[in-house]
């Protein structure tokens, strides 16, 4: 059950007093905001070294620079190729921006119109640059092997599906299942940078890399890490949706506690990732 406001609505029933359920209910959204807060600044912080890296590169008029982070990011003589990374990346940037404004609720009651424009702008992105992807992984030689191939264009298959069913509810006024949809489809987008600091922390944890070859950029943990840059956040967002929906209070309380466990995950991975891959690029 959810509320008009596209939330999930709370049981009438519960254990305990009307104080522990309020208790609960409030530790339960505060962590919620505690790892929003953490990935908007980490998904800001990578939109920064995007735009800053690949960028400044193309203004220098030095697209090989491309070639440091990016295998085959530029090609020679390929003006259709380097165009479309080109504007991927511009959209990587404009999208992070654009998802974390849309999933700002004081900005959506004070600006309902910048609300609906900037949904519609952020679809388009997300579905263009998912196209754009499938091209790049598979007419580009995108570095990994087939699983993870199969595992990144599941992603973009994922996020035109989410983008389409956000829109269907929208434009038929259905408020709650739409913002379900849209956050589905902002973890969906996330899923790039959700793999760069899964993969960061996951090499300091293990002082190395473990479960692949950094040469040829293929293994059992990397083909793993490709379904799961989307995949487990989704399943947390449906927990999360459920223990908040439920009238029992541990349930919210493991799920909160689950919730901080998290945000200091997030906020080491992104924190492994600024060290080793995007500051020192610039």
């Amino acid at each position: 059950m959810y509320t008009a406001a596209g939330q999930p609505r709370t049981a009438p029933l519960e254990a305990g007093t009307p104080g522990r359920r309020a208790t609960s209910a409030g530790a339960l959204a505060w962590s919620a905001r505690l790892w929003f807060g953490v990935a908007v600044a980490g998904q800001l912080l990578f939109a920064w070294y995007v735009a800053v890296f690949y960028g400044g590169a193309l203004v220098r008029g030095e697209l090989a620079q491309w070639n440091k982070v990016m295998p085959r990011g530029y090609v020679a003589g390929d003006t259709a190729g380097n165009a479309a990374i080109g504007v991927h990346v511009l959209v990587t940037v404009l999208i992070t921006i654009g998802g974390a404004l849309q999933l700002l609720t004081p900005l959506r009651r004070l600006a309902p119109a910048f609300h609906r424009w900037n949904g519609r702008v952020y679809v388009l992105l997300a579905v263009g640059s998912s196209l754009i992807g499938l091209y790049m992984v598979w007419c580009r030689g995108a570095a990994g092997g087939l699983a993870q191939h199969v595992g990144i264009s599941g992603n973009a298959v994922l996020i035109v599906l989410c983008a389409a069913l956000a829109v269907h509810h929208a434009r038929a006024g259905r408020i709650a299942p739409h913002r379900r949809w849209a956050l589905r489809l902002f973890l969906a987008v996330s899923g790039v940078w959700f793999f760069r600091i899964g993969l960061m922390a996951w090499i300091v944890a293990n002082r190395g890399p473990a479960g692949f070859d950094p040469e040829t950029f293929q293994g059992p943990f990397l083909s793993f890490l490709s379904f799961a840059q989307y995949l487990l956040p989704l399943a947390v967002l449906e927990l999360y949706a459920r223990a908040q929906a439920s009238g029992r209070r541990a349930a919210r309380i493991a799920m909160a506690a689950a919730m901080l466990v998290l945000s200091v995950a997030t906020a080491a991975g992104v924190a492994a990732a600024a060290m080793i891959l995007w500051l020192p690029h610039l």
